[in-house]
């Protein structure tokens, strides 16, 4: 990490500078929809929909939108500096005239090791959903799945150090992250064991989201153990930087978010879209995917084992790793043709457009599944009524077809769209144009940022002033529409 931050400051061209202030802009939108998650989840909950009877699905999303609230801040800061060593003259990570390189890996890294859990938590609450769904019964342990997501989270933020093992540190600090580390292995490994024990004893249907699924944990508990083992300090002087990192990586990130994506994909494809794709293509699709993935970077630990280090392309041919290499080849060969099968499947099934109904799974449990596919803009006309976990079957198992409603039929208030979001990102746009060849010393770079500035604050200026009480859906229209609408 010293030699990349060194780098950075270093590279010429603007290719840093354009990634610095992207990332900047692309956090922002992050962070804000973050908090407003965090608001929609607290503040907007249906009738007896308390925290304990949220979807886990639900659930991670809100520990995700918190995690994002305090994780991305100090990305953004290190990104500051970085553009004030850079574009300003300053000396935040210069060496030589005073700075300090390992502050930029503290700050990125504490953005960093929680960003992993960013993208897996919510790929954890669709597997839990699935589980649930095709084993026809509750999820086993919800309580200890909500308390296990929440902890996940809490000590996502106590780990970074891990990545930093080599820097230095001192045996006091690294022996206080490597307990840390495999301390966080504790409550992946109650879900682990809650998602087999949701399978016990239930009436498993194997469609291609639940192959998906039973996939995922020999996969993702693969990456885990490899995790562990990079957790343990003196043996990640042999590991870090070395090939066995980049398996253990993949093997959680494509283990776990990308098959948690594909298994999304294809859970809620008939929600979305009201059509459902092919279960023989999609199983094509699965089959090669997962044979091509574990094909790409099982051989891998082995390649780092022998030495190879990452960040490098090229090798001399007696050193050995020519056929591992090869081997992840034809493996990243055959998760390139699994994603093209899938590409065909959504072309082939929105070509049929064969519609289907608000349940086409059969055991939906949630209450998306109680409204037509695609929902109508409006979800529900009536707020439902929860009564339990899982409130959608709880209704099927009393004979009902239909949610109960919670509120006589009335006006919906919607908001009304606007274009105001656009033109404040099109401002900044602008304005990282012109700071991105400001550095040039270019006569014309400072109008562009004063421009895209003024098109940002008076968007906001508008947005804030701007009286937008939105519209309402009568509900004389909703009684006469008998095709659309959530029964409830």
């Amino acid at each position: 990490m010293d030699i990349i931050c060194i780098t950075f400051l270093h590279s010429e061209g603007h290719g840093i500078d354009f990634y610095v202030l992207g990332l900047q802009i692309s956090g922002l939108g992050t962070l804000i929809a973050g908090i407003n998650f965090l608001v929609t989840i607290i503040n907007m909950r249906t009738p007896g929909m308390t925290y304990m009877r949220m979807p886990l699905f639900t659930w991670s999303t809100f520990v995700v939108s918190a995690l994002i609230l305090f994780a991305f801040p100090p990305l953004t800061v290190g990104l500051v500096l970085m553009m004030f060593d850079r574009m300003f003259g300053s000396n935040f990570f210069d060496v030589a005239a005073g700075g300090n390189t390992i502050i930029w890996e503290h700050l990125f890294w504490i953005f960093g090791h929680p960003e992993v859990y960013i993208l897996i938590l919510p790929a954890f609450g669709i597997f839990s959903e699935i589980f649930a769904t095709f084993s026809r019964k509750r999820l086993f342990g919800y309580s200890s799945m909500v308390f296990a997501t929440v902890l996940i989270g809490f000590l996502g933020f106590m780990v970074w150090a891990h990545h930093m093992f080599t820097t230095g540190l001192g045996p006091i600090a690294n022996a206080i992250f490597a307990v840390a580390t495999m301390a966080i292995a504790v409550p992946t490994g109650i879900k682990i064991f809650n998602w087999i024990f949701t399978m016990w004893g239930g009436s498993v249907k194997f469609t291609v989201p639940m192959l998906y699924a039973v996939a995922f944990i020999p996969s993702f508990t693969m990456g885990g153990v490899t995790g562990i083992m990079n957790a343990s300090a003196p043996a990640d002087y042999q590991f870090h930087d070395s090939y066995f990192v980049v398996a253990h990586f993949h093997y959680v990130i494509v283990g776990g978010v990308v098959l948690g994506l594909l298994a999304g994909i294809t859970f809620y494809w008939p929600k979305m879209f009201g059509t459902m794709l092919s279960e023989k293509l999609g199983k094509v699709t699965f089959w090669t995917f997962l044979i091509g993935f574990h094909l790409t970077f099982f051989i891998q630990h082995f390649l780092g084992l022998m030495g190879m280090p990452r960040r490098v392309f090229t090798f001399l041919d007696n050193q050995g790793l020519n056929t591992g290499n090869m081997i992840s080849t034809v493996g990243a060969f055959l998760m390139a043709f699994a994603v093209i099968v899938m590409v065909i499947n959504i072309i082939m099934t929105s070509a049929k457009n064969e519609k289907v109904g608000n349940d086409p799974w059969g055991d939906g449990r949630t209450l998306e599944w109680a409204i037509p596919s695609p929902p109508p803009f409006y979800n529900f006309k009536q707020l439902p009524l929860v009564r339990g976990l899982d409130p959608y079957w709880v209704e099927k198992m009393e004979g009902k077809k239909e949610m109960t409603p919670a509120e006589p039929l009335g006006d919906i208030h919607m908001p009304n769209s606007s274009i105001l979001p656009l033109t404040i990102s099109f401002g900044l746009f602008v304005a990282a144009f012109g700071a991105l060849y400001n550095m040039d010393d270019k006569t014309w770079t400072l109008p562009i940022i004063i421009v895209g500035l003024l098109i940002t604050f008076v968007s906001m200026l508008i947005r804030s002033v701007k009286d937008d009480h939105g519209f309402h859906i009568h509900k004389e229209d909703l009684m006469d529409d008998k095709d659309k609408g959530g029964k409830a």
